[in-house]
């Protein structure tokens, strides 16, 4: 891989400044000054330093956030802050958030510049599920899961939810998992069984749960572990 192109990939500068802090003689390979900025290098074991500083590779990033209320899950938003502003300086990378959730929606959300990666966490035909902690108006009714089990006629889409499973917790609150995520989906389904809901938290995708030191707005790097629950595959 050529160095300004890989240098440009990680957003660490244009490829103008490359060649300008080249000429600087401030990059280095393998502690030798490099010359041009077209220089072809191993990405993966050639020592790249800026300043003495190490450039680690890495084409891809993957973060999970404990989103907060009152920011939109969209990389750009011109009336609302989104989760990428929230990342700080980590927004100049082409990040994007796997999925939506609500303005007023709090949870797991997990962030990306890896295409393939995302649309595998949200692709229907995967039948990825999602797991909600719902907090309702009223009491729960245990009979809303023979209802949500056998799906929901969701309008003006015309289309029947897939089964999804209701668990209690206790009066006001439950668990709902869903294997799809249609517009305002959970809040629809309790308001097709007469029921609000007033608190709602994504707490799960697939098998991979919010870590429970995450708190409401905090983000990190997903280890290597979490990236394997999500169903990451090494190449």
């Amino acid at each position: 891989m050529r160095l300004d192109r890989m240098l440009s990939e990680m957003k660490i500068a244009t490829r103008k400044e490359i060649k300008q802090m080249v000429k600087k003689g401030i990059i280095t390979v393998n502690d030798v000054t490099v010359k041009k900025s077209s220089e072809h290098i191993d990405e993966n074991n050639d020592v790249v330093k800026i300043y003495d500083e190490v450039i680690e590779y890495r084409k891809f990033l993957y973060f999970v956030m404990n989103k907060r209320k009152g920011v939109t899950s969209h990389s750009k938003d011109p009336m609302h802050k989104t989760v990428i502003d929230d990342m700080g300086e980590l927004c100049v990378f082409d990040l994007n958030p796997v999925g939506r959730l609500d303005l007023d929606t709090t949870g797991l959300l997990i962030i990306t510049n890896d295409g393939k990666f995302a649309h595998n966490l949200i692709s229907p035909k995967k039948d990825v599920s999602k797991k909600y902690k719902v907090t309702l108006r009223d009491k729960v009714d245990e009979k809303y899961n023979d209802t949500f089990e056998k799906g929901i006629k969701l309008m003006p889409e015309d289309i029947v939810t897939k089964p999804a499973k209701m668990e209690i917790i206790d009066d006001y609150n439950c668990y709902l998992t869903i294997k799809e995520g249609k517009y305002h989906q959970v809040k629809r389904m309790f308001e097709k069984v007469g029921n609000e809901v007033v608190e709602l938290q994504r707490v799960q995708i697939g098998d991979f749960k919010l870590p429970e030191d995450l708190e409401e707005g905090d983000f990190r790097e997903l280890t290597d572990e979490e990236l394997r629950i999500l169903g990451l595959e090494e190449e």
